[in-house]
């Protein structure tokens, strides 16, 4: 779920300049052209006083990005990139820099072009090499007392605001279909069988490749919980199945190279899958825009579908 709270982020976008001075000044820092994109952070290249190359983060204070240095450090290099320096009060991280960089969603789109059998070798490729990144991940130790936030607590949040929704927007939904994916959100969490430090935004774009150490994740909403919550961008957006011909079993076989690397059950990740997608459908209505949450509601159902095939 995407944070769109513009105006709540004013106040910081008029004091942001002073807290990079401040960071800089502090961690004797040069900084680069700041990287474009993002909503949510300031991000800039950085050298440190000997000329090491890092990135420089200060993130707009919101719930998602609260607990980003506490899961890099538990990661602690194995998957994900590492962290230097932590300022919690102007949240700030100076975090390692990937060289070249390279987004796994732009190989993305770069292949689209090609079709065949060359084409699919190339997908499949891509979400291997990104869910043995995943697996790494979750097989970073989970201590007592992390801080981090639970998923089923988040969850359950998300299935009121959902229900919420529902009520008040009254989007041309399915209800049964809604139902489903509220249910879904109250009661994955409790099933899971075991619980690993989620990076709660796994999709193409924070997928980097770093030279000498293949791909590494960035950028993580990190919660203590079942890891079968994050593959589901990573499966739509590597190549947008859903648009393709054969839609359905693409989107089978998607999952069943991901579940396979994670060692993971399919059907988890579908009934994940259509939680994330009838959330996301009822949050696109209310912020405007009521085709795109139709057409994830049609994705939830080809997922519904796959679930119980």
């Amino acid at each position: 779920m995407n944070v769109d709270l513009v105006d709540e982020q004013r106040p910081w976008l008029a004091e942001l300049p002073r807290l990079v001075h401040d960071i800089r000044q502090r961690w004797r820092l040069r900084l680069g052209t700041p990287y474009p994109g993002g909503t949510c952070a300031w991000v800039a290249p950085a050298e440190l006083p000997g000329g090491a190359p890092a990135v420089l983060k200060i993130s707009w204070p919101h719930r998602e990005a609260a607990g980003e240095a506490e899961g890099l450090r538990l990661y602690g290099g194995r998957g994900a990139v590492r962290v230097y320096r932590h300022d919690p009060d102007r949240w700030a991280l100076l975090l390692e820099r990937c060289d070249p960089g390279t987004k796994l969603g732009d190989l993305g789109r770069v292949a689209k072009g090609s079709g065949g059998v060359v084409a699919e070798r190339a997908v499949t490729a891509r979400l291997q090499a990104a869910a043995r990144v995943l697996k790494e991940l979750h097989d970073a130790p989970v201590p007592p007392g992390t801080g981090l936030d639970r998923l089923g607590d988040r969850m359950a949040g998300w299935a009121d605001l959902a229900e919420e929704r529902m009520a008040r927007l009254r989007p041309d939904f399915d209800p049964g279909l809604v139902r489903l994916g509220i249910r879904l959100l109250r009661e994955l969490p409790a099933t899971a069988g075991r619980e690993v430090v989620v990076h709660g935004d796994f999709n193409p774009g924070n997928i980097l490749a770093v030279r000498g150490r293949g791909w590494s994740a960035i950028d993580p909403k990190p919660m203590v919980g079942d890891g079968a919550y994050d593959p589901w961008p990573l499966v739509e957006q590597v190549d947008d199945p859903f648009t393709r011909p054969r839609a359905r079993q693409l989107v089978n076989d998607r999952f069943a190279i991901v579940a396979d690397v994670l060692g993971a059950d399919p059907r988890r990740l579908f009934a994940w899958s259509v939680a994330r997608c009838v959330e996301d459908a009822l949050w696109t209505v209310e912020h405007g825009d009521p085709r795109g949450g139709g057409e994830l509601m049609a994705k939830a159902r080809l997922l519904a579908d796959l679930a119980t095939a």
